[in-house]
């Protein structure tokens, strides 16, 4: 009488394929967190830049991307977070 589904050897070398695969990964590098920075280090002009694209925000925090690019974020009298990410040349690359 034979027993039907997948014979036992058959599962085996599946199991080893998703086992070394998750140790292995899929080949993507981690992306090291962004660099946090006092909202006081921040130079001028992308302060001034911030204030002018996002009046009426008071903005705490700031992150500093691996390309150089900061995101500065704040709240909004309202109480919605508001975020902008200006480049290092001075260029506005996003509003949220």
């Amino acid at each position: 009488m034979r027993r039907r589904g997948f014979p036992r050897w058959s599962i085996a070398p599946i199991a080893m394929s998703a086992l070394v695969l998750s140790a292995v990964g899929c080949g993507e590098a981690k992306q090291a967190p962004p660099q946090t920075m006092r909202i006081s280090d921040v130079p001028a002009a992308f302060m001034e830049t911030a204030r002018k694209e996002l009046p009426n925000v008071d903005f705490d925090e700031v992150w500093v991307k691996k390309d150089g690019t900061l995101e500065i974020r704040g709240k909004a009298k309202n109480g919605k977070v508001r975020e902008i990410e200006i480049r290092p040349d001075g260029t506005v690359e996003e509003i949220e």
